[in-house]
């Protein structure tokens, strides 16, 4: 998408997005593809913005969160063919051997398999404290949770980590009682821990939606508009005036709290919020990597 509207007739087309993670589409790293992020962009302007913390402060809050948990070894499996997981297994991995974690792996789960039990008795026979999804709850993660669960042992004998493809609902729905203490990690704040106006947002939200589980990425979808509805209000209805307008964004007591862009269009924010799951998942922690450890889990 980022390329064709960047072509866009008329100037590129301004985007921001609220949940979207991937390192590569702002800054290079060794994960990425060839080219990027220079190859979203052919026309030289940029034209994207997040208001998301990426896989790279992710990755490290992840792994400052597993040495809290004193887990010492982790064994990290991603999805084969998603250039997404390898991202997210990369960066971990990365930061938590800078952090002095053992890392196993990265291994790979086929998303269209009908069973992992041989994939789970491998990880097994490692006799890890912890093991890493890296991946979508979509690429058949029910089922190897559950599997994880009957070969490698309960969440609270070996810890059970995921990034925020597995923070949805729909997690929970699919691998039943086994997903019980997972953690995984979303960017970003929980809606209970928002400033005031994330806080008044959120309510709205909740009349809204009764008594079904409120996703994470919400509030930061309402932010995502805002930045957007103010950067035209700005900027009027010429498209490179108002990628210009989103560059300069500076917003305080947001949605989600005080924050800008830097050069790249990724957000000045950098919480990562630790969930737990059980009937839904609940924030337990919130965790603030420092640039440095955010740096080494990109590069």
């Amino acid at each position: 998408m980022l390329p064709i509207l960047n072509r866009a007739p008329g100037g590129a087309m301004p985007m921001v997005s609220p949940g979207n993670t991937l390192v590569c589409l702002t800054k290079a790293s060794p994960s990425c593809e060839k080219g990027s992020p220079g190859r979203y962009y052919p026309t030289g302007a940029r034209n994207y913005a997040r208001v998301v913390p990426t896989d790279a402060d992710q990755g490290a809050g992840l792994a400052s969160f597993a040495k809290q948990r004193k887990l010492r070894r982790i064994h990290v499996l991603q999805a084969t063919g998603d250039p997404t997981s390898a991202g997210q297994a990369q960066t971990f991995t990365r930061a938590a051997r800078e952090l002095g974690v053992r890392v196993a792996g990265p291994g790979g789960w086929d998303p269209k398999a009908r069973n992992y039990r041989r994939l789970m008795e491998a990880v097994e026979s490692t006799r890890p404290d912890a093991l890493l999804l890296a991946g979508l709850t979509e690429q058949n993660g029910g089922r190897l949770i559950q599997e994880k669960v009957a070969i490698v042992g309960t969440n609270d004998r070996v810890a059970l980590l995921a990034p925020d493809g597995f923070a949805q609902q729909s997690t929970i729905t699919a691998a039943g009682p086994a997903s019980r203490g997972m953690f995984v990690t979303t960017p970003g704040r929980s809606p209970d821990a928002l400033p005031r106006s994330g806080r008044r947002f959120v309510d709205a939200l909740r009349d809204r939606v009764g008594d079904r589980p409120l996703e994470l990425y919400a509030p930061y979808a309402g932010q995502a508009a805002a930045v957007l509805l103010d950067a035209i209000a700005r900027a009027g209805n010429e498209r490179a005036l108002i990628s210009e307008a989103l560059r300069r964004t500076r917003v305080d007591d947001g949605i989600v709290g005080d924050f800008s862009f830097d050069a790249s269009g990724d957000t000045t924010l950098r919480a990562i919020t630790v969930s737990r799951a059980g009937k839904e998942f609940r924030a337990v922690t919130e965790i603030h990597p420092p640039p440095s450890l955010v740096a080494k889990a990109r590069r």
